[in-house]
């Protein structure tokens, strides 16, 4: 067996069987793990907690299997020509085999440049999948590969789970989960662990659980720009480490330094993947592997939780849930009125009165990142032939179970963004350095818990119009944590990037998407690279967020020595 993760309760495990009379020769998780498979198949993953992806071989039936964890918080990818397969928990290993066609998926692509990152199963190579979370993968001799699904959760709109039960037996199951969570990652460590702290709600939350559970004396790490102010959170961090009484460590980066890393960067992410804090969460596991070899993060808790800006869509969506609930002909005579509005409102007015809210996900904005839209890359990349990008989110919705709006989007959230961009990033910055790195909210009890739940568990209604998002969680903290941590805006730890592009990179900018070593400029429009860059040096939010997807595109298709030109070679 092949085993890349850690089973938290592996040491539970290993406790009951030695009771029913197995033997070990290791402390490590990877024998219980074994051992389970060797007895169970594959029915033993019902049994792991934690993240893994596990290859295993069994000789006597000739038998290959490959697991991924529920949530997906460790990749996974396989090659298969219907020759040859390969696995392994990077591209970059498997592509180091040669035996590999280093063929470009345009389609992957093109999805890209919309969401940011590559969804799922498809990779950016041809021929190279990713196994997706909750799955495993059969491969016997003379068979074709199958995959099958060991585990799955949805959101739901309430099947009764929180039907009955007062406000405060609820906060005591959260409570009860999270605790539990967090202790099972802290003992399953036989080296020290550490808290990635922000200073947000999510870390500090982490950080004390892990006080309250008798942990002292612990680390914490931060990371902040050298601009400051906006762009730094560690006042806050700060704060909350001497909450805790943490041993308290941080690391300040520069535009300098980002760029510096930038390709290296590109390089660990194995795939395109434009969410530049990906280069602070690499300085910051730098600096923890100078302590530490376990950092915890929290990661999955805005998924879960409903985080972000919900609240706001929350809002939104009951508006809209008051007025279809008006009569028919009321509705049906706004929508026939609405065409002497001002366009902007008669588009609103006539979406109220003619899609169901269930439907709602066609807003502007169904997803976290949404970049290029359809006829903008058509624009950009001209020659390219393929699906619209749209076909994935439509697939994502259809499956959602809810008919809320947010329910839905929390599903939508927890099977792409969350696992492509997210856990991806940080899995691949703590590989980088050695450090590993666990997410106590996505313990899958939790998950399976907080998706039961009513939405009113995640985003609740504090007043006329007012909501509160995460509010299981802000209830928890409240008693453990400064008053500051809990009403300070989330900030997603924004990067100065736009500034940069704006007051001084201009130059760099265009000499890296449009000079003579430019792969991007080989099959996109000149044009439309101009007009984007002028745009975002002007200050557009939108072309700037543009500009840096492409860049990141560039220096990924530099660092694999690759083209994006019909023939897709590698030099």
């Amino acid at each position: 067996m092949v085993f890349n993760g850690e089973t938290d309760n592996y040491q539970k495990l290993r406790e009951q069987l030695g009771r029913e009379g197995h033997t070990f020769h290791t402390r490590s998780d990877t024998e219980v793990v074994l051992k389970t498979l060797a007895m169970d198949g594959l029915e033993a993953v019902h049994d792991w907690n934690g993240m893994f992806a596990v290859a295993a071989w069994d000789r006597h039936e000739k038998r290959l299997l490959l697991i991924r964890d529920r949530v997906g918080v460790k990749p996974l990818y396989y090659y298969w020509d219907g020759k040859t397969f390969l696995f392994a928990s990077e591209i970059k290993a498997i592509l180091a085999s040669e035996l590999v066609p280093r063929r470009i998926n345009q389609q992957a692509v093109w999805d890209y440049l919309t969401f940011r990152y590559v969804p799922g199963p498809d990779a950016i190579w041809q021929d190279i999948q990713k196994l997706p979370p909750g799955h495993a993968l059969e491969l016997a001799a003379g068979q074709e590969p199958r995959e099958v699904r060991y585990w799955g959760t949805d959101v739901v709109s309430s099947n009764g789970a929180g039907i009955g039960k007062s406000e405060q037996q609820l906060d005591q199951e959260f409570t009860d989960l999270f605790l539990d969570a967090v202790q099972q990652r802290l003992v399953a460590s036989d080296v020290p662990v550490g808290v990635l702290l922000s200073g947000g709600l999510d870390s500090s939350a982490i950080a004390a659980a892990a006080v309250e559970l008798g942990h002292r004396n612990f680390h914490t790490f931060s990371v902040g720009f050298d601009e400051g102010g906006y762009y730094s959170e560690l006042p806050y961090a700060r704060q909350v480490a001497q909450h805790v009484s943490a041993n308290y460590h941080e690391v300040i980066i520069g535009q300098e330094k980002f760029l510096e890393m930038l390709p290296e960067v590109v390089y660990y992410l194995d795939e395109p993947l434009a969410d530049l804090p990906a280069i602070p969460l690499l300085a910051v596991s730098r600096l923890a592997r100078q302590h530490v070899k376990v950092v915890l993060s929290g990661e999955g808790s805005d998924e879960i939780f409903a985080g972000y800006d919900l609240g706001l869509e929350e809002r939104r969506w009951e508006i809209v849930r008051f007025s279809q609930s008006l009569p028919s002909p009321l509705l049906k005579m706004a929508s026939i009125c609405a065409g002497i509005l001002p366009s902007k409102y008669r588009k609103r007015a006539r979406r109220i009165a003619n899609v169901p809210l269930a439907d709602w996900y066609q807003r502007d904005r169904p997803h976290m990142t949404r970049f290029f839209e359809q006829s903008e890359k058509a624009l950009l990349w001209p020659n390219f032939e393929g699906q619209d990008s749209e076909r994935i989110l439509k697939a994502l919705y259809a499956r959602a179970h809810s008919t809320e709006p947010l329910q839905q989007l929390l599903s939508v959230y927890q099977k792409s963004w969350l696992v492509e961009d997210l856990l991806m990033k940080a899995d691949k910055m703590s590989m980088a350095t050695s450090v590993e790195l666990r997410t106590p909210f996505l313990d899958y009890r939790l998950v399976e818990w907080a998706n039961q739940q009513p939405k009113w568990v995640k985003v609740k209604r504090t007043g006329l119009l007012k909501y509160e998002t995460k509010s299981i969680l802000r209830r928890f903290c409240a008693a453990r944590l400064p008053k500051e941590i809990l009403t300070r805006p989330k900030q997603g730890f924004p990067v100065p990037i736009n500034r940069w592009l704006r007051n001084g990179l201009a130059n760099w900018a265009h000499d890296v998407l449009l000079g003579p070593k430019s792969r991007v400029a080989e099959a996109f429009s000149r044009d439309t690279l101009l007009r984007l860059l002028a745009n975002a040096c002007q200050g557009h939010a939108d072309a700037a967020n543009d500009v840096w997807l492409l860049i990141v595109l560039e220096f990924w298709l530099q660092v694999w020595n690759a083209h994006l030109t019909p023939d897709n070679h590698l030099e």
